[in-house]
């Protein structure tokens, strides 16, 4: 379908997933001034009175580029809400976002149609997180404007069904945006993932290994020495499934072939649950598809690899079926 304003001048079709910790205004910026759309975290402004300052800077720097540069204007940003009951912060969050009249509301773990509602109410978009077609449902029933499929392999919190089941039941019913993630790396996953049937493709661990991502430098460099091999899948450290670098695992004195299982009922953000290591501070998400990422750098640097290999993709197709 075609994007509506202002989505319909990205470079590519790709969202920069919002990353805890590591996506900040420096990793939003770059990826909104070199055609994509970025997002982090609300939680990652801390205290909350950071995240004005955070949309300020963000608002003011790209309307700064697309002055200077209205002939390749930046692409919108998007912010992330952990709706979760655990999530006190979201009420001042979400009047924040209102305030800078937030373009693209990504929301996480809870459909709420309060919040779906609000965006909406400032004329912005909502997409929301689901892992199964149930929840799509769920989201959509509930007000919010499209979804994100997290399919088998994404990093962090991620699902277990194959992209192609989960994108086939959801086109089955349903017509507006879908973001698909689950290893998404290379620029030919981006072609495939439209092949699918998304309108973008959501991509989250490469950014980690970028030079504007707030991220250890030993945590960049796990991400280009890991391969789809050294990414497991376990929901011991949040009580939430998801994707990490085993390295990480390693490195905390765990066994990644022995970690037991966490009570979901005790969802915990900020710790290890039984352990005492923490989640994204000391283990580390990443998604299965790292293996095409092969060196630290810039943000712009990796999307012009993407769109060199999107384009080769497409011309490679159109000769293949000619």
């Amino acid at each position: 379908m075609p994007l509506p304003a202002p989505f319909d001048r990205l470079r590519l079709p790709v969202i920069g997933s919002p990353l805890f910790i590591v996506s900040g205004p420096e990793l939003v910026i770059a990826q909104c001034k070199a055609g994509i759309i970025g997002s982090f975290p609300a939680l990652n402004a801390r205290p909350q009175s950071e995240l004005d300052e955070w949309l300020h800077r963000i608002t003011e720097e790209l309307a700064a580029h697309n002055r200077d540069h209205p002939d390749r204007p930046a692409a919108p940003y998007a912010v992330n809400q952990i709706v979760h009951k655990s999530n006190d912060r979201l009420d001042a969050d979400m009047a924040t976002c209102a305030k800078w009249q937030v373009p693209l509301v990504i929301t996480s773990l809870g459909a709420r149609e309060e919040v779906f509602s609000a965006v909406k109410g400032w004329g912005g978009i909502s997409m929301h997180d689901v892992i199964n077609n149930r929840f799509a449902h769920k989201a959509i029933d509930k007000g919010a404007t499209g979804l994100i499929p997290v399919a088998a392999g994404a990093g962090g919190h991620a699902g277990t069904l194959s992209p192609f089941a989960l994108m086939q039941e959801i086109r089955e019913w349903f017509d507006g945006l879908v973001a698909l993630s689950g290893s998404i790396a290379h620029g030919r996953s981006i072609l495939a993932a439209q092949a699918l049937g998304a309108d973008f493709a959501y991509i989250g661990s490469p950014w980690i290994a970028t030079e504007e991502a707030n991220a250890d430098a030993g945590y960049k460099d796990g991400i280009v020495e890991a391969d789809a091999d050294g990414i497991v899948y376990t929901n011991l450290f949040t009580g939430v499934h998801g994707n990490y670098l085993r390295s990480s695992i390693e490195a905390a004195g765990l066994d990644p072939e022995a970690l037991p299982t966490s009570d979901p009922s005790k969802m915990n953000f900020g710790s290890g649950g039984n352990t005492k290591v923490k989640a994204w501070k000391d283990i580390w998400g990443s998604g299965q598809g790292v293996g095409s990422v092969k060196s630290v750098g810039p943000v712009a640097d990796m999307v012009d690899r993407f769109e060199r290999e999107y384009e080769a993709a497409k011309t490679a197709l159109t000769a293949a079926t000619a």
